[in-house]
């Protein structure tokens, strides 16, 4: 049976995973948004049950899951009210913008046993999969130091961009909070939690901002040497990570939808293309392994604990950009 899921905000993020969702024909879909005209064409558009509210939307329940796609101060809230309806959830990144009632969060999760994600999508590029397949596999080594290099014109992806979330970091915005915590939670997923870094982030060239655009990051996870270069303006829209290991390097280049490893010995990398037809393929699987979760089916989308450790990362980041100085991941407690 079709399972029924709530998507809670139905703006750009939201929208796509309804229409991931609906083109799938995966589940039985409701929408709750504020904005009455985006109800009026979210209903037309998809024919879907639209309410103003969340609490007029559970009243026409029961839900399975629900996807919260709000801004991100608002996203622990809003998982606390649902959580007790028995729903299992998928939130969008990042899990929120302090550390406030995470541990009430966790304690929820475990007294319900629902499923807890959070949207990272790069759990679902192939060629990060394959890549953290063949690191984990162990031939090469240990990791001992991974450079992330990543840039694109944002306005052209996002236009609207001075009207959005992403003006204010309160409310998840900047390039830390919207574009390098994507890079943050890949690495971790990759070699490990972040320990330490020291941040330097500015605003450069996005007009009608104040934000920062431009971030560089060094960091250490373990033992394993980290940077990290983004930008939100350059014309390019490429990312490049590349870990190199005690015998050995993989590189991972998401927009050539390819990784490849490179042995010690060896005159070039060897390459691997591992093709994603379209951008909505990776949310559709992300909602597919989203579905087989709440199910208490194995999957890979980022878990609750991994999210919170990608929060820490993202609030040291701003931390040490604020401060000048470098911040321990650890010495950030639950307020």
């Amino acid at each position: 049976m079709a399972k029924r899921i709530l998507i809670v905000g139905c703006g750009s993020i939201g929208e796509r995973h309804l229409r991931c969702l609906a083109r799938g024909e995966l589940a039985h879909l409701t929408v709750c948004d504020p904005n009455a005209r985006l109800r009026k064409r979210i209903a037309r558009d998809y024919s879907v049950p639209v309410f103003a509210g969340m609490k007029e939307a559970l009243a026409s329940g029961p839900f399975d899951g629900a996807i919260i796609c709000t801004p991100a101060n608002s996203h622990v809230s809003i998982a606390l009210t649902l959580l007790p309806h028995n729903i299992a959830l998928l939130i969008e990144k990042p899990l929120s913008t302090s550390l406030a009632q995470l541990d009430e969060l966790k304690a929820e999760t475990l007294r319900t046993g629902r499923f807890v994600g959070v949207a990272y999508v790069y759990h679902f590029v192939p060629a990060v999969q394959a890549a953290r397949e063949f690191l984990r596999a162990g031939s090469y080594g240990k990791p001992l130091h991974v450079s992330v290099v990543s840039g694109q014109n944002f306005p052209k992806f996002r236009p609207a961009y001075r009207d959005i979330y992403y003006s204010q970091h309160d409310t998840g915005g900047g390039a830390i909070q919207d574009a390098l915590t994507h890079l943050a939670n890949t690495v971790e997923w990759l070699i490990g939690p972040t320990d330490r870094l020291f941040c330097e982030a500015a605003h450069q060239a996005l007009e009608g901002v104040n934000v920062e655009d431009t971030v560089s990051v060094t960091a250490k996870n373990g033992r394993t040497l980290v940077s990290y270069s983004l930008n939100q303006f350059q014309s390019p829209n490429e990312t490049t990570i590349q870990v190199h290991c005690e015998r050995g390097s993989v590189r991972i280049a998401p927009h050539e939808q390819r990784w490849a490893f490179f042995p010690f010995g060896a005159e070039q990398w060897d390459d691997r293309i591992l093709p994603v037809a379209q951008r909505d393929d990776l949310f559709t699987a992300q909602a597919t392994a989203f579905l087989s979760g709440l199910e208490g089916k194995p999957n890979p989308i980022c878990t609750l604990d991994e999210a919170i450790q990608t929060l820490r990362f993202n609030l040291a980041a701003l931390q040490s950009a604020r401060t000048g100085r470098a911040v321990r991941l650890a010495d950030l407690s639950f307020e």
